[in-house]
This record gives C-alpha cells, sequence and structure tokens, in this order.
C-alpha cells in the first residue's frame, strides 16, 4: 500500500480519535483508518472524518462506572 497524504490537521484527528481507545484496540483501529482511506477516492478532511467516525463505533469500549460512588459520602 502506497504511504497516504494526510495533512497535519487529518493526521492529528486520527490520532485524538486514538486517545480514548484500549491500548489492545490502537493497532487495529489504526490499520483500519489506513485501509478505508486507501480505497477513498480523495482524502480530504470529510473522508477522514468519515473514517474516524465508522471505525471508532466498533473499537470503543466504554468504562464500566459504578453509580454509588460518590466523593460526597
Amino acid at each position: 500500500m502506497p504511504p497516504l497524504r494526510l495533512s497535519d490537521d487529518q493526521l492529528d484527528a486520527i490520532m485524538r480519535a486514538c486517545q480514548p481507545l484500549g491500548p489492545h484496540a490502537r493497532d487495529l483501529f489504526l490499520q483500519e483508518i489506513a485501509d478505508k482511506l486507501a480505497v477513498a477516492g480523495e482524502l480530504g478532511d470529510g473522508a477522514v472524518f468519515r473514517a474516524i467516525r465508522e471505525t471508532q463505533k466498533r473499537h470503543f469500549d466504554p468504562p464500566q462506572l459504578d453509580r454509588d460512588i460518590s466523593k460526597y459520602r
């Protein structure tokens, strides 16, 4: 696969989208983003953000928060 030519802002958006993911999910997330962008026609901001949105939905595992924990108890 040839290298993707992303702007600094696009690359920054992809890297920021990795932050809430667990360390185990980041490599697969980045690979899926690269695969989607490789087949995209034009690498505009819209294509990058759509790829992030679609891919992040599958990889984000929200933390389980207990509702009984309070700093006031």
